[in-house]
Formats: C-alpha cells, sequence, structure tokens
C-alpha cells in the first residue's frame, strides 16, 4: 500500500463537504493536527526502517560478497586439488599390467568357445572362473592392479586400456600347430600392438611413450606347446621332426623374439616366465602308467614322487636356454630391464618337500576322475575335492590355487622360495624406469 492511500484510510471525513461549527472545525484542526502528527510519526517510522532496511541489505550484500570471495577461494583451492590429484592419479596411472601367455594365465575366460574346442581337457582349468587364482593375478593383486580384463571382454575404451588387460588365451602356443583350437602369441602380439595403437591415438605421443615404457608386462607360454606334443605323442600322431633338445630350442629362440618385437613396441619392462615340471602333472603320470608295463596292477608308484623325467628334461632346457638368451639380451637391449622366474625350480622344490609346504598329495589331481585324476578332467567343480589346499594339483595340468599362491609370493618377495632373477618382481615393481 502507497503512502497517499494510507493517510486517506486514517481520515476518511477529511475531504467532507458538510458545514462545521467552531468547535468541530477546532476539532477537525485537532484531529488533522493530531493526525499529521501521526504521519510524520509514521514517516519517521518508516524513514528508520528504510535506514534499517538499507543497513541490512548492506550488511546482506557484504555478506553475499564475503560468500562469493569465499567461494571463489573454494573453487580455486579445489582447482589446485584436483591438479594434485590429477598430477598423483598421472602418477598411480601412469603404468599398467598387461598380461600375455597361455593357460597359465587364462581360465577359458579369454578363449572364444572354450567348452566346445577343449572339451577332452578341462571345463574348468582353475578353481574361479576370473583367473584369480593363477600367478599373473595374484601378483596384480600385490601391485595394487585390479580387475585386469580379458583383451575380448573390454570395450576397446582408453580407460580399459590404461587399467591393463589379459591378452593371455587357453591354450595358446608359441609355435603355430595350424589348429583352430589354439591361439598363437602372434596373434597376442597383434592385439598388443593394436591396443598400444590406440593408446597413442588417445593420448599424445609422449605421454603415451610413457606410459608404455613404464608398464610392465608378464609372458608366460611354452606349456601347451609341450601339452600339444605330449597328447600327439600318446595318441601316436606326432611328427617329430626335432629332438627334444632342438624342439626346446625353438621354443625359446621364439619367446626370444616376442621379447625383441614387444621392445619395438616401445615396451621396457618385460617378466618372463618359465614352465612348470609338467612331467609331474597327473595326465602325463597316467599316460606313463598306461605306456608301461604293470606286472603289479596295484603299484602306480613306477616313478619317484610321480615326475616323469624324461619329460621334465625337455622343459628343464627350454628354461634352461630361455634364461640364458634373455641374460644375454641384458647387454644387447641395455635400456630394458627382463626378469625370468623359474617356477620350475619352485615347483619341484614343493613336490620334493611336500609336507614342509603344507602339502600332502602330489600326484593326484583334485578335479577329476579315473587314476591320478586324469581320465576324465574337471567338468564341474562340483568333482573338486574336499581339501584342495592339500593337492599340489588342480586337474590335468594346472596346479591348485594353494601352490599358485606360494609361487606367488615366492616371485614377489623371493620368499619362501627364490625363483626370478636378477630381482624379485617387488624390487622389479618399484624399481626407476
Amino acid at each position: 500500500m502507497n503512502h497517499q492511500s494510507y493517510l486517506l484510510r486514517l481520515s476518511p471525513n477529511r475531504y467532507t463537504q458538510t458545514p462545521c461549527t467552531e468547535t468541530q472545525m477546532l476539532n477537525a484542526t485537532l484531529v488533522s493536527s493530531s493526525e499529521m502528527q501521526a504521519t510524520q510519526q509514521n514517516q519517521s517510522k518508516m524513514t528508520k526502517m528504510k535506514e534499517t532496511l538499507s543497513t541490512k541489505t548492506k550488511g546482506l550484500l557484504l555478506v553475499h560478497h564475503l560468500a562469493l570471495l569465499v567461494m571463489g577461494f573454494m573453487v580455486l583451492a579445489q582447482g589446485k586439488l584436483k591438479q594434485a590429484s590429477s598430477v598423483q592419479n598421472c602418477r598411480n596411472d601412469s603404468a599398467a599390467f598387461y598380461i600375455l601367455g597361455d593357460s597359465s594365465v587364462d581360465c577359458g575366460d579369454n578363449t572364444l568357445f572354450y567348452p566346445l574346442i577343449h572339451s577332452y581337457l578341462s571345463l574348468y582349468s582353475c578353481n574361479g572362473s576370473d583367473g584369480s587364482t593363477l600367478i599373473p593375478h595374484l601378483l596384480a593383486e600385490k601391485m595394487g592392479v585390479q580387475n585386469i580384463l580379458p583383451f575380448y571382454s573390454q570395450n576397446g575404451s582408453i580407460n580399459g586400456i590404461q587399467r591393463g588387460l589379459n591378452f593371455g588365451s587357453a591354450h595358446a602356443t608359441i609355435l603355430n600347430h595350424g589348429s583352430q583350437s589354439y591361439q598363437s602369441v602372434n596373434q597376442q602380439l597383434r592385439q598388443v600392438f593394436d591396443s598400444m595403437q590406440l593408446l597413442q591415438l588417445q593420448l599424445s605421443e609422449d605421454r603415451a611413450l610413457s606410459f608404455i615404457k613404464s608398464s610392465i608386462f608378464y609372458l608366460s607360454f611354452g606349456k601347451d606347446d609341450f601339452i600339444e606334443l605330449f597328447l600327439r605323442n600318446a595318441s601316436g600322431t606326432a611328427k617329430q621332426n626335432n629332438t627334444d633338445q632342438e624342439f626346446s630350442h625353438i621354443l625359446a629362440d621364439q619367446m626370444v623374439h616376442v621379447i625383441r618385437n614387444l621392445y619395438d613396441m616401445n615396451v621396457r619392462r618385460i617378466i618372463c616366465m618359465g614352465i612348470l615340471p609338467l612331467g609331474c602333472t597327473p595326465r602325463v603320470l597316467l599316460n606313463k602308467y598306461n605306456s608301461t608295463a604293470h606286472p603289479n596292477e596295484d603299484d602306480d608308484d613306477d616313478v619317484p614322487r610321480g615326475c616323469v623325467e624324461e619329460i621334465n628334461a625337455q622343459v628343464l632346457e627350454y628354461n634352461r636356454e630361455l634364461n640364458e638368451q634373455i641374460s644375454e639380451l641384458h647387454a644387447e637391449l641395455p635400456d630394458a630391464q627382463l626378469l625370468f622366474c623359474d617356477v620350475y625350480q619352485g615347483l619341484t622344490t614343493i613336490i620334493n618337500n611336500p609336507e614342509q609346504y603344507g602339502f600332502e598329495d602330489v600326484k593326484n589331481a583334485c578335479c577329476g576322475l579315473g587314476m591320478y585324476g586324469a581320465e576324465i578332467g574337471c567338468l564341474s567343480k562340483d568333482m573338486a575335492c574336499d581339501k584342495e589346499a592339500s593337492h599340489v594339483w588342480w586337474d590335468l595340468y594346472n596346479p591348485t590355487k594353494a601352490v599358485n599362491s606360494l609361487l606367488a609370493d615366492s616371485a614377489w618377495s623371493s620368499y619362501p622360495l627364490r625363483i626370478c632373477r636378477p630381482m624379485s618382481i617387488q624390487e622389479f615393481f618399484t624399481a626407476s624406469v
């Protein structure tokens, strides 16, 4: 309501035209004076209210400006924090863990149509569908790397690649055996090359180069090459064009080519794993038993500790040759950091001293049927034994998680077994690039 209407409402008869007596006029004058006095008082009050409001408004404006100032400082501080956080994240995300390999790194998740192609082996080559029971995944946990995706399950995003990928496939081989059921190492190298190219497209060239050089590549091949050879030998279809020693040397030579190819992709940090003692696996023991005459059918203890030494000799030759060639590469590629881990030595020590490391059964598969649990592979986890942790072998050719955990601990810290050369993976992981 405006000021004028306010006065009119206070004296509605002020503008009346009826005659007035002197007393009435005097009264009217008095009334008018009182009204004026009231009006002046009201005006004074309104002025004070305006002054009060003006003071409050100024106060509110001051508070508002102060609030904006504080918010500005907060935004700047947050920007600095984000920048610092971004730098920290770059430090944390400045390297990734990439895995290449065979059934020693993949449980079938990264192998298309695995149950159909490899049903003659084991549908469950690991007690865990995500590969968390395998050595590289156990090592990744120690590095603080979580959820390394199989290559075929990632969407090709830059974030997925920067977290690390598992290019490995069960079963993958160093040599191309001409079978659709096996993936060759060259296929995995092509996948690595494509992924690194995508990094360079998405990131700046310098940043991508630094990222690749800082990342760690884990290689574990050869196991399935020997298994393929053993299977063909057992079925009588093998066409052996090379001696056992030559075959081992060919595999080692090819692995060195793999390391060189990765080096050409600017990879500088490589962990290369040897092959475990396949001559001690349940399926090899079964093949040995079936090929040997047994006057006493109850005697299945024809080999010490359940190992076939001629098979182990081939694997041992491969490991020895690969270790030597990697040692030579140190001089040839001085800016490369190369590590060789001898899982053969570690697992052989466990098999020869099972009680010392908490194991009871070094021959029989925990998940399988028949002699040594190796006549039929692990078709369902319901087939598994009750005491997996007491077994060395999970199925036909693969160790249990308890064994893999012990080997991962040893590879990481050189305890309880020293299996990596020239340093532990923990030292390798924390070493400057």
